[in-house]
């Protein structure tokens, strides 16, 4: 019941709607970078989705100047921890440059943590690169950090992306950052907080490690299943919500075992045991033995995410399809929402719109033709004028 709950979880005290969330993502597939007020645009189209207890905001290609470098977004829950992580970070790598992450003074944004970004190289004499490798090892860094109760949370680590979320509704965490003047090629965002937990800094969307970062509306009911599997592979899972699972899984699928997106998605949105048993024998063992070496990472429950790396933005369903999702594209723009809304006010005039089923991913690479489904539009309309 909301009278229960505390001011930390709502500190608007009003009634709220808990089971919405709002995704919005756009990729430019020949890697031209674009602001971010469309994306800002589209997600605060859908702020009746949320609650004010979390937006956030992916970009990829937003560090052009230190691209070679592992952009750490660093919250402090504790300030006075900063030197300690600060010579923790110079004695694992080469720090290049360090700041306070650029805000710009929100009223209606209450208890914002400290945030630190830090432009990291990696040193290869380290003993431990040539043991682990260059990514396990970061993996291996953050892990450490966010798993040593000092105060000090690792939530973005990849090279040139970030992420910028917080307590708020989506127009003010993008007031507070400034988020539309970044530029980057793919963009994701979110509004709403964590399912299941108080809305937090850390805890508001997107959830990444090195470059992945996911966005989600819905519930995972395999949370449990999910982060056992994943703590036996050496990930250690901090933040407590279940959309935390998914970027460690895409990470442990596609980077360690070095799955492809079409079949790692079906360890996440598995077809159900009765249409395997319907397919062809190649692909019926294929799918028989995914299950079975994976099947700790099937994530069961309704969800609508979007995944993104460098190079990529995934959309996805759970295989029911019990949340919504769209797609769209326009030129080399593609576009993937929970609401065709939120995509007409960014784009009035698409080239496709369509529905994606449950399960079946929309895929948007670098550098590679929009690979559109062979249906017919969904539908085309005329531009509605918007006062």
């Amino acid at each position: 019941m909301l009278t229960r709950m505390s001011s930390l979880e709502n500190p608007y005290g009003d009634d709220k709607v808990y089971d919405a969330c709002g995704v919005f993502g756009m990729m430019d597939v020949t890697g031209d970078r674009f602001g971010g007020q469309d994306v800002v645009t589209g997600l605060v189209n859908m702020t009746e989705r949320g609650n004010g207890l979390g937006s956030g905001y992916a970009v990829y290609g937003c560090y052009p100047e230190h691209a070679d470098c592992y952009a750490f977004h660093v919250m402090y829950t504790d300030v006075e921890s900063r030197p300690q992580v600060e010579t923790r970070l110079k004695g694992d790598f080469v720090m290049v440059h360090a700041e306070e992450v650029p805000h710009n003074p929100t009223p209606e944004l209450h208890d914002a943590p400290v945030i630190w970004r830090y432009f990291l190289q990696v040193d290869a004499a380290h003993p431990l690169v040539s043991l682990l490798g260059e990514l396990e090892y970061v993996v291996s860094r953050v892990m450490e950090i966010n798993t040593s109760g000092i105060g000090a949370y690792i939530y973005s680590s990849g090279k040139n992306m970030g992420s910028f979320k917080g307590v708020g509704f989506p127009q003010q965490i993008a007031d507070y950052f400034g988020v539309a003047e970044y530029e980057g090629y793919i963009w994701t965002a979110h509004n709403r907080f964590p399912t299941n937990t108080p809305g937090w800094w850390g805890g508001a969307h997107p959830f990444g490690l090195l470059d992945w970062t996911v966005v989600h509306n819905g519930e995972i009911s395999s949370y449990g299943a999910n982060r056992r599997f994943l703590e036996m592979q050496g990930y250690h899972c901090t933040m407590t919500t279940d959309t935390e699972v998914m970027a460690y899984a895409a990470d442990y699928l596609m980077r360690r075992h070095s799955l492809p997106v079409e079949v790692a998605v079906k360890v996440l949105a598995a077809p159900l045991w009765d249409d395997i048993e319907r397919m062809p024998p190649d692909e019926r063992a294929l799918y028989r033995a995914l299950r079975q070496v994976y099947g700790g990472l099937l994530m069961t429950g309704p969800f609508t995410i979007i995944l993104a790396r460098h190079g990529e933005m995934i959309g996805l369903t759970d295989r029911l399809r019990l949340r919504p999702i769209i797609a769209a594209s326009k030129g080399s723009r593609l576009y993937v929402s929970s609401e065709e809304a939120a995509v007409r006010l960014v784009s009035p005039e698409l080239d496709r719109l369509w529905s994606p089923v449950g399960g079946e991913p929309v895929i948007g690479r670098l550098g590679v033709p929009l690979r559109l489904p062979a249906a017919p539009v969904v539908r085309q309309r005329a531009p509605v004028a918007i006062a």
